[in-house]
């Protein structure tokens, strides 16, 4: 029995945006993927599963995997107790729960990936974790169960798994957070972050830590907010609310995302990318100075950055 119109399942878990609106028809998905040089992804989920709360939160909220996932593959969701029609790729059309029996889906989150003729590459059943699931993304991306088994593929990979865990810094602002009127009329820097995230890790590890940033940061306010966290804070703009509800209504959808606000609560720029250091000191000094005001582009902002060092004698690497 469907919900009533305008009310919300609670144990539904929006899926990514860039997830394919299928007719679920198998045979015409596969052959789509192949035509744009990607695999068949199929997704088997349940409202009010965690699990696959895991997978589109810590996973598909990880953009190196969300990019590396919406490059390589075509991802169709399927409800295991859903009543929308599958037409099979023998042709046979069954509902969504009849065809997840089908193909023994005992488990939620369950991944199917399949080739371009339609044959599994590889299962997934039950939840893995960001640093293994990109692995198996890795190899069916790759085709390279045309050289090894899965198991041998994550055996020479031994991925390492995220920290799990939010880390401190001494020049973030103390909780609760409280980031309307704040005194001195600084800008605020929003550093926006989860646990299950290794660029977040090495974030911390590297970039927090080199001197030239962190002397860059005192220039600002500077919080700390996991986008996962129900937490109340004190939002630029006065309002009381969860972290989550504030991330999700700025549109924050990967961690680490770096959000910055003027003086007045408005949001000035933002830094999603992964940042090398010379990019995340300029995005820092390109709010602090307020050169955003008279060089609406911060790639310009950044060559001029570039070619003042140049002229001074300095050696600017990128990649560092």
């Amino acid at each position: 029995m469907g919900l009533e119109p305008g009310l919300t399942n609670p144990g539904y878990h929006e899926p990514p945006s860039w997830f394919k609106e299928s007719f679920l028809d198998l045979k015409e998905d596969v052959a789509e993927a192949a035509q744009a040089g990607k695999r068949l992804l199929l997704y088997f989920y349940q409202d009010g599963c965690p699990y696959c709360a895991r997978l589109l939160q810590d996973n598909f909220g990880n953009r190196d995997i969300a990019e590396k996932t919406r490059r390589n593959f075509d991802v169709v969701a399927i409800n295991i107790w859903g009543d929308r029609e599958v037409t099979g790729l023998d042709g046979k059309t069954l509902t969504e729960k009849q065809f997840a029996r089908k193909l023994g889906v005992q488990y939620t989150p369950t991944l199917l990936f399949l080739d371009e003729q339609g044959r599994p590459v590889a299962r997934l059943n039950g939840y893995y974790p960001p640093h293994k699931f990109e692995v198996v993304l890795d190899y069916v991306a790759g085709h390279h169960e045309k050289e090894q088994k899965l198991v041998d593929y994550y055996r020479a990979r031994d991925p390492a798994p995220a920290s799990g865990k939010l880390h401190d810094e001494p020049f973030f602002m103390a909780r609760p957070l409280k980031l309307a009127g704040r005194p001195g009329g600084k800008h605020l820097a929003v550093l926006f972050e989860q646990r299950a995230c290794r660029a977040c890790d090495e974030l911390h590890g590297d970039l927090l830590k080199r001197e030239n940033i962190v002397t860059s940061l005192t220039n600002l306010d500077v919080a700390q907010v996991d986008i996962r966290s129900r937490e109340k804070l004190q939002a630029p703009d006065g309002r009381e609310l969860a972290m989550n509800r504030w991330a999700s209504e700025l549109g924050v959808q990967y961690a680490p995302t770096w959000v910055f606000f003027d003086g007045e609560g408005r949001e000035v720029f933002r830094a999603e990318a992964w940042l090398k250091a010379f990019h995340l000191h300029g995005a820092i000094d390109y709010v602090a100075t307020g050169a955003y005001h008279w060089q609406p582009s911060f790639q310009r902002f950044l060559q001029h950055r570039t070619d003042v060092l140049h002229a001074k004698g300095f050696d600017v690497d990128l990649m560092k």
